[in-house]
């Protein structure tokens, strides 16, 4: 049995690997992008306030946190897309003195996470909440909630150009394309924001500009006669 078994293997690979039978490939790599708007932005804002005990501080700013979340819930905003994101006590020095800090107040702060599904209502929106009283604004953030669909139009343009480049290179090499042998998407991502039109909310101006979806994806073609 070990005489005979090498030539079985032997015998085995021929069939599997037949002469002449490596392929000959085109690989390209094709890439698109697609442009869009946003629809949905997320702000991030509270109320900071002082007061001479911590019980003062945090009194007051209840107070003044209850009246914004009221005026966000008046322009519309559910109960789902308001959550609170920092809440904090701190003790106030006097450090300007030489010697030992001296105690002067307490400082009280909480922040609420905002999501808004309609940018339009933006301005509207951050006037009402610094109407009621926000006094901190620590961020801004724009989304586009259907990215997943974008980016899959983006990957078919993409498989598009890619197929187009293989055909240019089978025609000068005197050959066909044809079965895909292989796929490698190198990776689908967002764009920096490009600026198209500003809003104003409170004096300041708000641009919410346009997202870039890109798709970027390498194939290999079979190469006929």
């Amino acid at each position: 049995m070990r005489g005979v078994l090498p030539g079985v293997i032997l015998l085995a690979l021929a069939i599997a690997l037949p002469a002449g039978a490596a392929e000959h490939v085109v690989t390209v790599t094709g890439e698109a992008t697609v442009s869009v708007a946003p629809d949905t932005s997320i702000i991030r804002l509270g109320v900071t306030s002082q007061g001479k005990t911590a019980r003062e501080a945090n009194d007051a700013n209840a107070k003044q946190m209850t009246a914004v979340i009221a005026a966000l819930k008046g322009a519309g905003i559910a109960d789902r897309d308001v959550q609170t994101s920092h809440l904090s006590i701190q003790p106030q020095y006097d450090t300007s003195r030489p010697g030992a800090a001296r105690l002067t107040g307490f400082q009280a702060t909480n922040q609420v996470t905002v999501k808004i599904h309609t940018i339009d209502k933006l301005p509207d929106i951050l006037d009402k909440a610094i109407g009621a009283g926000a006094n901190e604004m620590s961020g801004i953030e724009f989304m586009v909630t259907e990215r997943s669909k974008l980016l899959d139009q983006a990957r078919a343009q993409a498989m598009a150009d890619a197929r187009r480049k293989a055909e240019i290179y089978a025609q000068a090499a005197d050959a066909k394309v044809g079965h895909v042998v292989a796929i490698t998407e190198a990776g689908a991502a967002s764009a920096p924001p490009v600026a198209l039109q500003a809003m104003r909310a409170s004096g300041v101006p708000i641009v919410p500009g346009e997202q870039t979806l890109h798709a970027q994806v390498t194939v290999s073609y079979e190469l006929t006669q």
